[in-house]
């Protein structure tokens, strides 16, 4: 069987994911390709895991990317998460992942709707209703060109409808239908979430009609197709890896994981103990990028890529992910983590949690001092606050 060894893989990580000087991207959309694409989760990921990747963009160009050039695109995806990515890759993303998360929101939706008090009281068949309000909510949507939920309730007042509540629990309160139905409406591809409101980090997002990316609707990929090409795109960024590291990255089931990889040309490969996959094309060793230091950000797609992550994480995972399994700012050198870092009044401040010596503490300052700068003062906090992120920003 072929060995792929722990530092193979890491130099494979460095120069695909574009984490040295010399591999860097030339533009927000290429560091996009780079990693297939941007964690969204967190607002304020998109931005830093673009400039950590193309030294020359500051945060104007990836709203450019985003909102004017529209080279990428925000959408539902894997995990039922929220990514952003390369436009042409959209159709395969959208058959592959988003259509099957469209039809279990809206089956839920359906369900709560038929079965639970609301206000208004139903009065006719829901699966009817709703597709009626879905219509009345886009023919809004393009009139305007671009609005926020609140617009699009006040065109179309059914989005308002409220669920009530049927017990007494604190959390199970009145909420209404409109972040919901325009929700589904997004991962079924009619809408798609344009410029916030407010600043670059902000989750209020607004929305636009798909036909202003895609007149004729995004384009259709059948479904088995589309699921072997993203999995094979998978490989190529983030291959060698296991049946595992597929199953989770994708979300699917170990059966539909199983069925695309089978479809695809792959070898075994020994990864120290644990046999795992590659592309039969793609077994050569990558060559060794130039030494640099990179600061990744709160779920960055390298981190968030495998399910098993000790090969680059080490014995440092307590101090830089929460409860729930959402990695921190993390320190990286030489394709494996190796501190963690924070925003202080301004400043990026960061910790090596292993000694790595004199001449890597100097590259992780100088990168710091040019990421602060290209902030341009913001205070960038993570949604998902982890131990060494907190005690640092303090």
């Amino acid at each position: 069987m072929l060995h792929i060894s722990v530092e193979q893989r890491r130099v494979r990580l460095v120069r695909r994911h574009r984490l040295s000087t010399d591999t860097a991207a030339a533009s927000v959309d290429q560091a996009a390709e780079s990693v297939l694409a941007l964690h969204a989760t967190d607002p304020a990921t998109v931005y830093l895991s673009a400039l950590v990747r193309c030294p020359d963009a500051g945060l104007a160009d990836v709203a450019a990317a985003l909102y004017e050039h529209r080279s990428v695109v925000r959408m539902m995806g894997m995990r039922r998460t929220m990514f952003v990515v390369p436009a042409h890759l959209a159709p395969v993303v959208h058959s592959a992942a988003s259509l099957a998360i469209a039809k279990r929101l809206r089956t839920r939706l359906v369900k709560e709707l038929r079965t639970g008090p609301t206000d208004p009281e139903m009065d006719r068949d829901v699966d009817e209703w709703l597709a009626d309000v879905e219509d009345s909510t886009e023919e809004a949507l393009l009139a305007r060109g671009e609005a926020s939920a609140n617009e699009l309730a006040t065109d179309e007042p059914r989005l308002r409808t409220a669920l009530l509540p049927t017990t007494d629990k604190a959390w199970d309160t009145k909420s209404n239908i409109t972040t919901r139905v325009l929700t589904l409406m997004g991962a079924e591809g009619r809408i798609v979430r344009a410029e916030p409101s407010g600043s670059w980090f902000s989750r209020r997002h607004r929305w636009a009609p798909a036909r202003q990316w895609w007149p004729d609707g995004i384009p259709a990929v059948p479904e088995t197709d589309a699921r072997v090409a993203l999995v094979r795109r998978w490989l190529e960024v983030f291959g060698p890896a296991t049946e595992a590291d597929v199953q989770w990255w994708t979300g699917w089931s170990a059966g539909v994981t199983r069925q695309a990889l089978a479809s695809i040309d792959t070898v075994p490969v020994d990864l120290h103990g644990t046999e795992g996959l590659v592309l039969a094309d793609d077994t050569e060793a990558d060559d060794v990028a130039e030494p640099s230091a990179a600061l990744l950000p709160a779920l960055d797609p390298t981190p968030m890529g495998w399910k098993e992550r000790e090969w680059f994480l080490g014995p440092h995972r307590e101090p830089l992910f929460d409860r729930f399994g959402n990695i921190g700012p993390t320190v990286w050198w030489g394709g494996r983590v190796v501190g963690g870092w924070a925003v202080h009044d301004g400043q990026i401040v960061w910790r090596l949690l292993e000694a790595v010596g004199s001449d890597v503490e100097s590259a992780v300052a100088e990168t710091a001092a040019d990421l602060t700068a290209r902030l341009e003062g913001i205070p960038v906090v993570p949604t998902f606050r982890t131990p060494l992120e907190r005690e640092l920003s303090r």
